[in-house]
């Protein structure tokens, strides 16, 4: 048995061609582990869903990975791919290091890199989770 939830991280990408000027970013994704007992080895999920990062990217279909290891390595790692509206690929990297002496900021910030199809970094974002929304992220978690 496994189990899926919901997640939204929205705030502002700054491009590094550009980097006097904000744009909106955000990606909205649906995690999924096929066996609890898979991920609780690796702490991989597969993450599917969208992210908005204009002008690069207007909803634009992504997937990827998110390990998820809180409490161990203290992480929550997001790795996902997408092409960009000017038909290139892009990778959105970033990770949440878990402090329990600031939980709900380092629970809820996510600093991201996008990085080129050669890995070279053009743009980087700062993201929250709106805690507005936290009965609607515990809701989505099913066991699948």
């Amino acid at each position: 048995m496994g189990f899926e939830f919901a997640e939204t991280m929205a705030g502002t990408v700054t491009w590094d061609a550009d980097p006097k000027v904000r744009h909106p970013f955000k990606f909205e994704i649906t995690a999924h582990a096929d066996s609890t007992r898979a991920h609780l080895k690796d702490g991989k999920v597969i993450v599917r869903g969208v992210v908005t990062a204009p002008p690069r990217a207007d909803g634009a279909d992504c997937e990827g990975t998110m390990t998820i290891r809180p409490i161990g390595q203290k992480i929550i790692r997001y790795e996902l791919a997408f092409v960009g509206d000017d038909g290139k690929a892009y990778e959105v990297v970033g990770q949440k290091d878990i402090s329990y002496r600031k939980l709900l900021y380092s629970w809820t910030h996510l600093p991201l890199d996008i990085l080129d199809e050669d890995h070279r970094r053009v743009g980087v974002a700062a993201t929250t989770f709106d805690l507005s929304h936290g009965w609607r992220f515990f809701r989505s978690f099913k066991r699948v």
